[in-house]
């Protein structure tokens, strides 16, 4: 097993593309190629947690958040950065780090398991992210559209939702001309020639594009295929930030938040004006989501849960909703448990620790 094979696995569940612009998700350090002789799970990457993976025979560290998220101009250890990333070239070991990529997936993402910590029901992407849509338009032999049609959705076109195999069909005659050099499926050269001809249309992600149309080139029948592909606004509702669902039983607010803070262990929890009602709809968002505050109180929530608000973003909540701010690595740090859930129901053949290092850099009195 080599790094590639881990760091591809997250690729298909949490597509780099899914990122945010200022993020540096994938593989920081480290060859890919390098046979995988052991994996540490940490949020953070510091030289302490090098050092642990060292100790342990542990290879790749598999982080939550970048150890570099712009370009590093020197190596001089002036910092904890360019010392962690000395340290770890020198030991041979790789980074990879799943970030808002993974923040953003529907299923298997660092908000879905802090909704399922907290007993959520009725799961939606919070702010569904938009231009990650394309439709894809070919037009196919009659005979052939089958074919052709298969293969495009086993390659990921046509998911809408919950439903797969998408797609609109609509039947007209095509025409063409071969010329000097084509090798034509139908038809002579130089004779122009008309076909019944199937026009299918349907769903694709864009970073699926090159995959879809290679799938569909494979499996027409022409020399040349005609298609088009088209951007689209709709908005992705199985990709974006944050979370909202609800409880099963409302509960009192004062309750519900003394809740939270002990399954996330959080040395306090910073709210807004408590609204005297019961809590039923949650939104969430991992790490700092302060931005999706206005998306929370549009969907309805009794309370938002993130952390790293500001003082005066907390005014923002205008008594419509109840801010509820846990601390960054608390509503984090059970992604460490996803990274472990999704490596041990893939791979098995290597050690897969925790790291035993508190890499909060936040401490309560």
């Amino acid at each position: 097993m080599i790094i590639k094979q881990v760091v591809d696995f997250f690729e298909g569940i949490a597509p780099a593309s899914f990122q945010e612009d200022y993020d540096n998700a994938g593989l920081l350090v480290g060859n890919n190629s390098n046979e995988v002789k052991g994996i540490l799970i940490t949020l953070d990457v510091t030289e302490q947690v090098v050092q642990e993976a060292i100790e342990l025979g542990a290879n790749l560290i598999v982080a939550h958040h970048p150890i570099v998220f712009s370009g590093l101009k020197r190596f001089t250890n002036n910092n904890y950065v360019e010392r962690t990333v000395i340290k770890a070239i020198k030991n041979d070991i790789a980074i990879f780090a799943a970030h808002t990529n993974l923040d953003s997936v529907i299923y298997n993402g660092v908000n879905t398991k802090i909704c399922e910590k907290i007993g959520l029901k009725n799961l939606e992407i919070l702010s569904p992210a938009k231009d990650k849509l394309c439709k894809l338009v070919v037009f196919v032999p009659a005979d052939y559209s089958e074919v052709v049609r298969k293969a495009i959705f086993d390659a990921g076109a046509g998911v809408i939702g919950n439903y797969d195999s998408c797609s609109f069909n609509q039947q007209g005659t095509g025409t063409f001309r071969a010329g000097e050099g084509a090798n034509p499926f139908v038809g002579n050269k130089g004779e122009l020639h008309k076909e019944s001809e199937i026009k299918i249309e349907t769903i694709i992600p864009t970073h699926l594009t090159n995959k879809i149309i290679g799938a569909m080139a494979k499996a027409h029948p022409y020399e040349e295929p005609a298609y088009d592909i088209y951007p689209l606004n709709n908005k992705w509702k199985q990709v974006g930030m944050g979370m909202v669902g609800e409880l099963t039983v409302a509960e009192d607010e004062i309750d519900f938040l003394k809740r939270i803070k002990k399954i996330f262990n959080a040395g306090s929890v910073r709210y807004t004006q408590l609204q005297n009602k019961k809590v039923k709809k949650v939104a969430l968002c991992g790490g700092a989501g302060s931005s999706l505050l206005k998306d929370a109180i549009g969907v309805g929530a009794d309370v938002f849960i993130t952390g790293d608000f500001k003082y005066h973003q907390f005014f923002d909540a205008e008594n419509r909703i109840v801010i509820a701010d846990i601390g960054h690595f608390e509503s984090e740090q059970y992604t460490k448990e996803l990274f472990y859930e999704l490596l041990t129901r893939k791979f098995s053949n290597f050690a897969i620790h925790f790291t035993k290092v508190n890499t909060n850099p936040i401490k309560y009195l």
